[in-house]
């Protein structure tokens, strides 16, 4: 690896390191704020800073923060990333996770992915899925790709979808 290559991937790091900071000092005064009970735990997956609340004893609490299917986690989740935008200037892809829903979630949909894949296997022809989050898009494209087919997504927010191709 060449010295400007390194020097990069320190920055890069440093970079989402100093995300995963902000966003943590973030949540940690917005859980003072709702008299929420929480540790933030920070790391760096890939190319985003990942950032997870999470808690010793019973979650119920902090299903608050994650809401209906993930709903006010997303919103909490853009909330994060516009609180690093102001202190740094640049966009985040900050990926936030509540209680281990995401994580939960991630499985869960792995297995639709895998299930559409020996659908369209099995067929011939293309599965389309229900409509998804981008986050939840994503898991199922890797998860089709790791499988050996192709998958893309179709329709216009919120009813854009995966579709499965054999």
């Amino acid at each position: 690896m060449s010295e400007t290559t390194a020097a990069e991937g320190t920055d890069t790091l440093s970079r989402l390191e100093q995300e995963g900071d902000i966003a943590a000092d973030y949540l940690e005064g917005l859980l003072d704020i709702a008299d929420l009970d929480g540790d933030i735990d920070m790391d760096v997956e890939g190319d985003r800073a990942a950032v997870s609340i999470i808690s010793d004893g019973p979650s119920r609490d902090l299903q608050k923060l994650v809401g209906r299917d993930g709903e006010v986690l997303e919103a909490l989740q853009e909330l994060t990333r516009l609180a690093v935008l102001r202190e740094t200037g640049d966009r985040s892809r900050l990926m936030l996770d509540v209680a281990g829903f995401r994580e939960r979630k991630r499985e869960e949909l792995t297995d639709v992915g895998r299930k559409a894949v020996e659908e369209a296997q099995g067929t011939g022809e293309p599965v389309k899925l229900h409509p998804m989050t981008p986050f939840e898009r994503k898991v199922v494209h890797d998860a089709v790709a790791e499988a050996g087919l192709r998958s893309e997504s179709e329709g216009e927010e919120p009813q854009r979808c995966v579709v499965v191709l054999p």
